[in-house]
Parts: C-alpha cells; structure tokens; sequence
C-alpha cells in the first residue's frame, strides 16, 4: 500500500487548491503578530513623579524640583519617581529632609502617550510588578491554551480548532479594550493568551498536513512567519497613531473581522480524517482539491484493502483509549525526542520574546526600534528558508542559536557612547533568534509523528510558555541595566544551540505516521546506528524496545496507505 503522500500525487506540486490554502492560512498569522507585543505600549511606563497636590499638575512643572529628591537613572539623574519630601505645617521651611510615598498618586509624561494602562492604573512603584505580571498572566493562557488545543485539534479536528479559536480571538481582543480595572485586563488578556495559541497552532498543523512537502515548508516559514510579521509591522504604525491604549487596541481588534470571509475556504485535514477512518470524507476534499486543479482524480482514491484494512483495526481496538499525552514518553525514541525539544522551546522563547519586550529599553524612538524589529523579522525568516532549502536541518538550528547567542554575549563589550552598536547587536540576535523560532514549528513538525503531532507541538509550545512567562521580567531588568538581559538571554541561546546538535535529520524525509517511525537522537555529527535498521518503507526501526508494533486503533489505521 501507498503513503498519503504519494496517493495524492497526482495532484499536483502547486496548484490553484494549494496556493488558496498558503495564502488564507498565512494571513490568519496577522493577529498573533500583535497580540501579545502590542504590551510593548499598552504596559510602557512613561517618565514620572510624585503628585504634589499644592503645585502645577503638569509633568515636570515649576516648584517639583523642590519638593521631589533626584535619583539616578541609566547614567541620568531624574526627580524620584517613588519618593517626595514630607511638608512641614509649623515650620518657615516648606518641606522637610524627610521623604514618603506618593500619597497623592503620580504625575505621568504625556510627551509620548496619552495614556498607558500603566498611567490609567498606576502600575508604578510598590504596584510596578503588574506590569510584567500582565505579560505573565497571557502567557499562562497560552500555557493554557497549548494544552487544550492539542487535545482538541487530535480529537475534533483542525478546522474547527482553528475557527473557533479565531472567532473567539477577535471578540476577546476587542474586549480587552473596555476593561475597567486591572483585574479584569489580566482576565481577559489571560483569554486571549488561551485562543491565540489555539488558532495558531491548529492554523500551522492545518496548513501543514494540507500542503504537500515542498509547499508544507515554505508555510511554515514564509507563509506563517511573513503573516506573524506583517502584524508585528501594523503594531508600530498603529500606535504612532493611536496614543490612547483603548483607541489602539479598538483598532488593532477590527482588523481581524477582515478575515471572517476567509474562513469557508479552508476544509478539514485529510490526514486528520483518515486517522479517524472518515475515508469517504478525505476522499472528497481531495477530488474538490482535484477539481480546483483541473485534474481528473482516479476512481478510487484511498484503495478499497485500506477500508477494509481500516475496518480491522476499528474492530481490534475497541475498548482502547485514543492516544494521550502520555504517549510522548511511551518509547525512549519518542521520550528523547520530547524532553530535548521542550528545553530548546524553553530558552528559544524566553530570548524571543525577551528581545521583543526589551525594545522600549533601547536608546532611540521605541516607534522606530519596534517597526526595525518588525522588519528582522521578514529578514530572520527569509535566511531560514533560504537555509531550510539547501543546508541539513540538524545545522539550521545549531547554526542561528549560537551566532544569535555570540551577537548577544558581544553587547557587554559595547562602550556605552556607542549605543547605535549596541542596539545593532540587539537586532542580528533578534534576527537570527526570529528564524529559530520559527523553524522550531517546521523541525518539530517533523519530529513529531501524524497520531501526535498536535499534541506534540502543544506539549513543545506549553513548555514555551515557562520561558514566556520569565521574559517580561528578563525585559524588566533592562529599565536598571541595559545590557544585562542581552547577557541572560545570549546565555540561554547558547545552551539551547547545544541542545539541537542531538536532534535527527529530517530533510528531504517523508513524516512520520506512527510512534515506532520516530528517529533516535544523534550525538553531534554521528550518523545512524550500526544496531539500527532499515525497513523497506525507509524508515529507521532500531532492534530494541523502540521496534514495537501499534497497539492502538488509530495508529494501526494511519500506517501505510
């Protein structure tokens, strides 16, 4: 019997079917551009001081220089924002030597925003934790949001994962914007980290398993990372405009009812349907995906024995659960290749989103610093697929996390009069760092076998989250020491360039279907196994506890086709 692959052969390498599904899928990465970067300025804090209830409102006015000590800050001296002179009543000096707390709240700049949710609910100081914390809070839903999407993309399919997920994703957003207090903006933003992650993930394994191998690599690096760009690049532009948090966060939110229309062009995986043994369903997308080709299908499609095949199987496993979470460790082929990629998914975020958090520490317009950032983006995804066509994957990974790495470890050295340097240094880590990131997606597509990918890329991307979560804070560090997190975060691009020197070659391999297909790690350049072998499907099967036969329906029936 056939592969999937080259059962549908015949439709052709890139038609008029396959570039509809690459673009829709790809413009339904726009939203996650600006989803949680957009807290790049909604959470920015502005200069600021202690009210003085006696003296102009305006910031910096006459007389706070008297009453508000200075402090140091990055080499500058500023008034305190934390601390004021106590007033004397009953004597000729109007303030004492002593200092409180800002009793009267605070007096925010207003040269660069009109207002912040920073400045609306006075996020500073003894409160100067929520800020990050809201950041933390998203990534929890995200953390959230990757375990149930895998679970429910594998169970219910990727379609209505994904449009549910995207439906649920615009109205949250729009929400987000009439929050009354903090603790309802940590709410809703927790909901937006939990469907955001959601469509995304189910929006990749969708394109992935519809395209074919050349095509299903181009998405995931072009496709998906020029549609997460081209948000990240609308964020920018948005909020030189639109000063005010809710006004921006309104507008970034209408964006996405654009894509509503989009929706009914997209059908269910076929590879999906088959696992659940929906043959007639498959077959029926893919002679619509003939149709829109002007290709005549054969007869039969997916071969009258594979029914039967997958009536068998149907039979033999009933009574047993569908797979689980579990099944990521049930082989140590499998439980290797899990544990390695959850540590790189760890450190490769944490520095991702650590580099993009840190941009208003920059030296320069934030503006300016955010739109360059945007556009490394569409640089680090160009090298990456330049590389991804003609260099082995086991150098792609190693490659960009450690030149990511010495670009940010060289930022120490910078002088600090030559802060241009510096922020160069900044962006090819960035840039280098971005490609990374997304060729996780595609690498670990191909790691990861058909009865669990989702899963797989969800338990990759939970893990993630960990390193999401510390990065607002690794970012938070740069408003005392600019040069600090790139330290950190050069530190984490080093160890997890390690790391992928054991993951396998997939290049130019057909994906795995089951459990038992799942390559061994390697140790740096060591080819496979003398004790392994071959099988005549050209997968490598070792001659240990790896070589197991599926006990379970759904992997029985998504073997050879």
């Amino acid at each position: 019997m056939k592969y999937y692959e080259e059962t549908i052969s015949f439709l052709g390498e890139w038609g008029p079917f396959q570039r509809l599904i690459y673009i829709v899928l790809s413009l339904g990465a726009i939203p996650n551009g600006f989803t949680s970067l957009v807290m790049v300025f909604l959470a920015d804090t502005p200069p600021h001081h202690c009210r003085v209830p006696s003296l102009n409102s305006s910031y910096g006015g006459l007389g706070y220089n008297l009453s508000i000590p200075t402090e140091e800050l990055k080499g500058e001296t500023i008034l305190s924002r934390c601390r004021r002179y106590t007033e004397q009543e009953d004597s000729d000096s109007v303030y004492s030597n002593d200092t409180e707390g800002c009793l009267d709240g605070w007096v925010f700049s207003k040269d660069r925003y009109v207002s912040t949710i920073v400045t609306e609910w006075n996020l500073v100081c003894d409160d100067g934790w929520k800020g990050p914390f809201t950041l933390t809070v998203f990534f929890f839903g995200v953390l959230v949001g990757s375990f149930c999407s895998g679970i429910l993309s594998d169970r219910y399919g990727r379609r209505i994962t994904f449009f549910s997920a995207k439906t649920l994703q615009i109205l949250i957003s729009l929400l987000m914007a009439f929050s009354n207090s903090w603790e309802m903006f940590c709410v809703v933003f927790w909901l937006a980290g939990v469907v955001s992650i959601s469509s995304h993930s189910a929006c990749f394994v969708l394109g992935s398993e519809i395209l074919n191998k050349s095509a299903r690599e181009s998405f995931g690096i072009i496709g998906v990372g020029y549609g997460y760009a081209i948000g990240y690049g609308f964020l920018p532009l948005f909020a030189y405009y639109l000063r005010d948090w809710r006004t921006l966060q309104i507008g970034l939110s209408l964006l996405g009812f654009l894509y509503f229309p989009l929706f009914w062009f997209i059908p269910e995986s076929p590879r999906w349907l088959i696992t659940q043994g929906r043959l007639q369903e498959a077959e029926a997308i893919i002679r619509t995906a003939a149709k829109k080709n002007g290709i005549t299908p054969p007869e039969d499609i997916f071969q009258t024995e594979f029914s039967i095949k997958t009536k068998e199987t149907e039979l033999e496993s009933k009574g047993q659960d569908k797979f689980t979470w579990l099944d990521l460790l049930t082989t140590v082929n499998i439980r290797n290749m899990t544990i390695i990629n959850i540590a790189i998914w760890i450190t490769v975020s944490l520095t991702y989103y650590g580099l993009s958090f840190n941009t208003s520490n920059l030296d320069g317009d934030p503006y300016r610093n955010c739109l360059i950032s945007a556009g490394t983006q569409f640089l680090g995804y160009t090298f990456v697929w330049f590389m991804l066509c003609y260099t082995p994957r086991r150098v792609i990974l190693p490659f960009t996390l450690l030149v990511g790495a010495a670009s940010l470890l060289l930022t120490q050295l910078v002088p600090e009069d030559l802060s241009g340097l510096t922020v160069t240094l900044a962006m090819a880590g960035r840039l280098v760092v971005t490609g990374a990131f997304s060729f996780l997606y595609v690498y670990s597509t191909e790691l990861f076998p058909t009865v669990v990918r989702s899963m797989g890329l969800g338990v990759c991307s939970m893990a993630a989250r960990v390193g999401c979560a510390v990065s607002p804070y690794i970012a938070h560090i740069g408003t005392y020491n600019k040069i600090l997190p790139f330290v950190l975060m050069g530190a984490m691009s080093l160890l997890s360039g390690g790391l992928s020197l054991l993951l396998p070659e997939t290049k130019g391999e057909k994906l795995p279907e089951l459990i038992s297909q799942v390559k061994p790690v390697q140790c740096c350049c060591s080819k496979v196994r003398s004790g392994d072998t071959k099988g005549q499907d050209g997968d490598v099967h070792l001659r240990n506890e790896d070589e197991i036969t599926p006990t379970k329906g759904q992997e029985a029936a998504v073997g050879k086709i």
